[in-house]
């Protein structure tokens, strides 16, 4: 991997402000940057993203597309660790399940 960093910004919508924020600060323990009453950044891995209040709608279609085998979610996003860092984190989750 490489060592220089491309920050790249995400903007993701969520129908519940308060949950997203509780869940990417609390649970994943992401750095909270600037925020409003409808939107909040956070430091993703040096990343930025932010979520946006969207109010949900029955109309929108949940689509997928196979990969590998199974249907994967459209949109979604992620992040590449080394594995030290994602074994760090996934260690860190399953303390907060207990």
């Amino acid at each position: 991997m490489s060592s220089t960093l491309s920050p790249f910004h995400l903007a993701i919508p969520v129908d519940d402000l308060k949950k997203a924020r509780n869940f990417y600060n609390k649970i994943l323990e992401l750095e909270e940057g600037r925020s409003s009453d409808h939107w909040v950044d956070f430091n993703f891995f040096g990343h930025q993203l932010v979520i946006h209040y969207k109010e949900k709608s029955d109309s929108e279609d949940n689509y997928t597309n196979p990969v590998d085998g199974k249907d994967v979610p459209v949109p979604h996003f992620g992040i590449i660790l080394e594995w030290e860092t994602w074994q760090d984190l996934a260690d860190m989750l399953v303390e907060k399940k207990n």
